[in-house]
């Protein structure tokens, strides 16, 4: 199994507690870190600040935000990563209509009501059904809660603007894993299996019993995905 260091990027206002299960077997197999993805207003910005930080080639794995972070990584510097998984995450970028929906967020958020804008931006129906729902909901409210409102509006200004990551998708040339929750609303299945088409050497694994948060919803399942993805041969090409 590669012993490249690996570079968990975690979701809009999330930090390393969202991936804490996978931490507890991933870190024992090779130095393993959580980077934020908190810092800058543009996902260009973002990518290179941590780039500027990582280590020189890396296995690259990110969720949701963390996944578009991750895909600008790839664009702007592939020969550092050895491979990649993107999980609950969209290639496309934001239409002009589409990025008005962040506008009452931004609004609320700047206005006092950043619960208001947290509760919105994550419904209940984004998780999968079952007596874990609540309890992974209030997870990501506790870890968005400690980040702050001003964090929330940088990050909502970074999605509003972010690119295309097609064409990236399309010339990656190493073993990639597309991974989605199958009762993800926020980032359906679809997405996945089209980006999954465009990753000339991708594996796609659909979670069952999870919906936009499979690393806390079903952590086992995740983490043997994982497992699985480091487990794929180097792709040799000339």
């Amino acid at each position: 199994m590669p012993q490249e260091p690996i570079v968990l990027l975690p979701g809009m206002m999330c930090d390393a507690r969202m991936y804490a299960p996978q931490l507890e077997v991933l870190s024992r197999m090779a130095p393993t870190t959580v980077a934020p993805i908190c810092y800058g207003d543009r996902i260009e910005e973002i990518a290179q600040g941590l780039l500027d930080q990582l280590p020189a080639r890396f296995a690259l794995a990110g969720l949701s935000m963390g996944g578009i972070v991750a895909m600008e990584i790839l664009r702007r510097a592939p020969d550092r990563v050895s491979r990649i998984a993107l999980m609950d995450t969209n290639a496309l970028a934001e239409t002009p209509q589409s990025a008005t929906v962040y506008e009452p967020w931004i609004i609320a958020a700047k206005s006092g009501r950043f619960d208001d804008a947290l509760r919105e931006m994550m419904r209940p129906d984004f998780l999968a059904q079952g007596p874990k729902r609540m309890a992974v909901l209030n997870q990501f409210f506790e870890m968005a809660q400690d980040f702050g409102p001003d964090v929330f509006v940088r990050q909502c200004r970074a999605l509003q603007r972010r690119r295309d990551m097609q064409s990236a998708l399309r010339r990656c040339k190493v073993p990639a894993l597309v991974l989605c929750g199958a009762e993800d609303r926020m980032t359906p299945v679809k997405r996945h299996q089209s980006m999954a088409q465009l990753l000339p050497y991708a594996q796609l694994q659909i979670i069952e019993g999870a919906g936009h948060l499979p690393t806390l919803e079903q952590p086992d399942q995740v983490t043997e995905a994982l497992l699985g993805w480091l487990k794929q041969p180097y792709v040799l090409t000339q």
